[in-house]
């Protein structure tokens, strides 16, 4: 499964918003350096979805806001 994810990084809150089937937000307070952001964004899509970490990839915008997602569901 693709999706797209928007992050907000730096924010007060963390969580994931969902906008429609394929499109969301993420929202959480680590810094976008060192690729903290993205792997902080895998562990919240992990736990959203119920998949293992290792199934989730970022395929593109690794440094960007938006990025696409696959989600592997076994």
């Amino acid at each position: 499964m693709l999706i797209t994810v928007i992050v907000n990084p730096c924010s007060q809150n963390e969580r994931i918003e969902k906008l429609d089937e394929k499109n969301y937000k993420a929202y959480f307070n680590v810094a976008p350096e060192k690729g903290k952001a993205n792997k902080k964004l895998v562990e919240m899509l992990s736990d959203y979805f119920k998949v293992p970490k290792g199934d989730i990839g970022i395929r593109l915008g690794k440094t960007a806001k938006e990025k696409v997602i696959e989600i592997n569901r076994n």
